[in-house]
């Protein structure tokens, strides 16, 4: 879909607030409330066309205009240009007002993301697709708006193009999205734009002493790659470090998964695909900071050379760690892959995104992305930007209790803390491996692929939280 300004079409997307008069529209809007069609509620729509003249008008309810934010301009959007897809209209437009106690910029930013959300599907397999016919919304801004809203547009669209690579990755069955293409995918997305991108196959990883990612790696025909993507942007700074759980399909190993249970699985690997996603776009945007993101990818499954419960392994940290369960598999890759971030990509401060633990699921269901941290000020600077994205987040608890929970008998950790508090205790296990680096860890096991569209979030891969990694890197500060 193309974005753009200043044309007016026949057809219409027209916002409306339920307390605000509509200059030009009294008398329609009057009608279609007496008649109990449409009152300007928050996310009611009706639409009409005019057979005779060809004119379309999508009207897009809001509720009370002091009540209305970014989140609601997304949904109408992504509402009207679904229905005007239905309708099979090609070109529309959408006159964008002020709205009280909202940023002009930010607020069309916002209706245009809503645009963007609507036309994504993943249809690449089915022998029979769905058009989507909407191919140009054009914004009428306020006069002498221009200039400040068309950066904007230009962000939030290259923004989309990095939501919407996680959400392919994401969906991307395991037979075809095996470490390796992981890995190419990587490249052939990256590269172009700037971006380094470093491959390292089983023997470079061993050089390394990645023996905990290693571990996981071993029952696999699949050759396990790390995947090490440097963008620099900014200056002689140390880089912020991006780390993604790249586990491209998990059976929970020799701690089998029930069956239903794997049926998602091939969503094991979303903080990878939400890293690769999230480094795109800081590409695209030309962000002016030093960003390192790190990916270990392998699956997890089951051979003869397959780890088991009660192996003890290593890790490039040199701690020992008591294996209680192999489908704790994702921990065990991002020990090693938190900890090269920063003794080998000497990155000063670190994110982790892991679809990491059911317990998070349990505790906050598909709606807010679980977030641990060891500092108060890298964790500001990351809910700052979730605000900004409009992706919900809760910080979780991790202390001493949790901690000692994963301390080992036979080893110093073990690789779950049993039964309860299942988050912080998976948490706590990465923790023991940054150190004193300043770490935030979120759990989007949640959030990162849901069972029902959601709003403007589609079945399946949701590309969270790609915008909040966008905006903590846009804004770090060293």
């Amino acid at each position: 879909m193309k974005i753009t300004i200043g044309q007016k079409e026949n057809a219409k997307l027209i916002l409306v607030c339920k307390d605000q008069t509509h200059e030009g529209l009294e008398k329609v809007l009057e009608q279609l409330k007496e008649k109990d069609l449409f009152k300007g509620e928050a996310e009611e729509l009706f639409s009409h066309v005019d057979m005779e003249s060809g004119k379309v008008s999508v009207y897009l309810g809001l509720g009370e205009e002091e009540k209305v934010d970014e989140e609601a301009l997304r949904l109408a959007a992504f509402k009207g240009a679904k229905e005007l897809s239905k309708l099979k209209i090609r070109k529309a437009s959408a006159k964008l007002p002020k709205f009280s106690g909202l940023c002009y910029r930010k607020s069309s930013k916002a209706f245009a993301e809503g645009l963007y959300h609507a036309e994504y599907r993943f249809d690449k397999y089915l022998s029979k697709k769905k058009d989507f016919h909407l191919e140009e919304v054009s914004l009428i801004l306020l006069e002498g708006k221009e200039e400040k809203v068309l950066p904007e547009l230009s962000e939030i669209e290259n923004l989309m193009d990095g939501i919407f690579l996680t959400r392919n990755l994401i969906n991307e069955p395991a037979i075809t999205l095996t470490p390796v293409a992981l890995a190419k995918a990587a490249k052939e997305e990256l590269e172009p734009l700037g971006v380094e991108v470093t491959i390292l196959g089983r023997e470079a990883c061993e050089k390394l002493g990645m023996t905990a990612f290693l571990s996981v790696a071993k029952g696999s025909t699949n050759e396990p790659q790390g995947i090490i993507m440097r963008y620099k942007g900014g200056k002689d700074e140390a880089p912020i470090g991006l780390v993604g759980k790249g586990v491209t399909f998990d059976t929970g190993g020799y701690s089998l998964k029930p069956g239903p249970s794997m049926m998602t699985m091939n969503g094991d690997m979303g903080g990878s695909g939400v890293v690769i996603g999230a480094m795109k776009a800081i590409a695209l945007n030309k962000v002016k900071r030093n960003v390192t993101a790190v990916v270990l990818a392998t699956d997890n499954v089951i051979s003869g050379d397959a780890y088991v419960p009660g192996d003890i392994v290593g890790s490039m940290a040199g701690k020992t760690i008591e294996i209680h369960s192999t489908d704790a598999e994702g921990r065990l890759t991002l020990a090693d892959a938190v900890y090269y971030s920063i003794k080998h990509e000497g990155v000063s401060e670190v994110v982790d995104v892991a679809t990491l633990t059911g317990a998070c699921v349990v505790a906050l269901g598909e709606f807010n992305t679980g977030a641990f941290t060891n500092s108060k000020e890298l964790y500001g600077k990351i809910e700052k930007a979730a605000e900004e994205a409009g992706e919900p987040m809760w910080q979780l608890p991790l202390s001493k209790g949790y901690r000692d929970l994963i301390k080992g008998d036979r080893g110093d950790l073990k690789n779950t803390g049993g039964r309860w508090g299942g988050a912080s205790t998976a948490a706590a296990f990465i923790e023991a491996f940054v150190e004193d680096t300043p770490w935030v860890h979120l759990d989007i096991a949640g959030t990162s692929d849901i069972a029902a569209a959601r709003g403007y979030l589609p079945k399946g891969a949701t590309g969270m939280p790609v915008k909040t990694l966008y905006y903590y890197a846009k804004g770090a500060k060293k």
